[in-house]
């Protein structure tokens, strides 16, 4: 009566212990592939991490030399305001505003660069220095007629053919006195950072024909 009992219960714990080798085998599978995705996935965030430390050394080297450009930038703009604006009094270059760092530095000096460029850039004279420039314009004009006197009075002094020809380029260095202002006048524009325009060179001329008209009236 024992013996079936005893064989029954041999083959239920042999259908058991199967059982459990192969659920131990399974968990043992799982155990290996969550292994593995945890290594794949801690190797992938290596790499990532790397990368990123990777990129940050390339920006930083970057910003560095930009930084450097932008200071050898600012140090030169600097130079440029001391020697054209007069300001070699001043000191070093200004130290840099904290700000967000949303405004990018070579925009930055570009305009810089153009606002200082229109700065040094010579303006028209003022309205204020016509009386100077007509004073130019009668200087000249006096000039060429006492020049155009004295030739003429030389070609009457020999006589002869520079009797005929000395009087003529007397008359013609008489009508040059016009231009001849513009000489002074020239001057006192560059002394003033400032550009011989259309309306200087007009009172100068202007000043100087009616300078020349009165002297060659006045002189018959």
């Amino acid at each position: 009566m024992n013996e079936p009992v005893t064989s029954e219960t041999y083959a239920a714990q042999l259908r058991r212990l199967a059982d459990l080798t192969a659920r131990v085998r399974e968990q043992r599978g799982e155990a290996h592939s969550w292994y593995d995705r945890q290594c794949a996935a801690a190797e992938r965030a290596v790499a990532d991490a790397t990368d990123q430390v990777r990129r940050a050394e390339e920006e930083l080297v970057a910003a560095r030399e930009q930084q450097e450009r932008v200071d050898a930038e600012v140090a030169h703009l600097w130079q440029q305001v001391r020697t054209r604006l007069g300001a070699r009094r001043l000191g070093g270059p200004p130290a840099p505003a904290n700000g967000n760092g949303a405004t990018d530095p070579v925009l930055l000096l570009g305009r810089a660069r153009d606002l200082l460029d229109r700065a040094g850039q010579p303006g028209e004279l003022p309205g204020s220095v016509n009386p100077l420039l007509a004073l130019c314009g009668v200087a000249g004009a006096v000039l060429a007629y006492a020049l155009g006197t004295g030739a003429r009075a030389l070609g009457v002094g020999y006589g002869g053919d520079l009797a005929v020809g000395m009087p003529v380029l007397a008359l013609v260095v008489t009508l040059l006195g016009p231009l001849i202002g513009l000489v002074p006048a020239r001057v006192l524009a560059d002394r003033r950072h400032a550009m011989l325009g259309p309306r200087p060179i007009t009172v100068v001329l202007g000043a100087g024909v009616v300078a020349t008209v009165l002297l060659l009236v006045l002189g018959r």
